[in-house]
C-alpha cells in the first residue's frame, strides 16, 4: 500500500472488511473522521506508536481479536496503548 493516500487505504480496507492497523497519528484521524462525514462506513482503525516493540504490539492484537468481534471496532478509531497500558509499560 506504499504510496496510497490515506482515503485510499482505508477504502481498501473497507472493501476487504477489515481493521486498518496504521502508524500515522498525523493524518490518518482525519481522513477517517472525513471518511466516516461523508456517509461511508469503516471497519475501524487501530494506531499503534511506531516506537512501541512489534512483540507488544502483536500481543495487544491478539489480545482484543480473542476478547472482542470485529464489530465492536466498526467506525472507531482507537490508539492501542490506550486499549492496554499495562503491556505498554504506560
Amino acid at each position: 500500500m506504499a504510496g496510497l493516500g490515506d482515503p485510499d487505504v482505508l477504502e481498501i480496507a473497507a472493501q476487504h472488511d477489515r481493521i486498518l492497523i496504521t502508524h500515522d497519528r498525523r493524518t490518518m484521524p482525519g481522513h477517517f473522521r472525513d471518511r466516516l462525514d461523508s456517509g461511508k462506513t469503516s471497519p475501524g482503525v487501530f494506531i499503534v506508536s511506531q516506537f512501541e516493540p512489534i512483540g507488544s504490539v502483536v500481543e495487544v492484537l491478539m489480545m482484543v481479536w480473542s476478547a472482542s468481534d470485529s464489530a465492536e471496532w466498526a467506525n472507531q478509531i482507537r490508539y492501542l496503548p490506550s486499549l492496554s497500558p499495562h503491556l505498554f509499560g504506560r
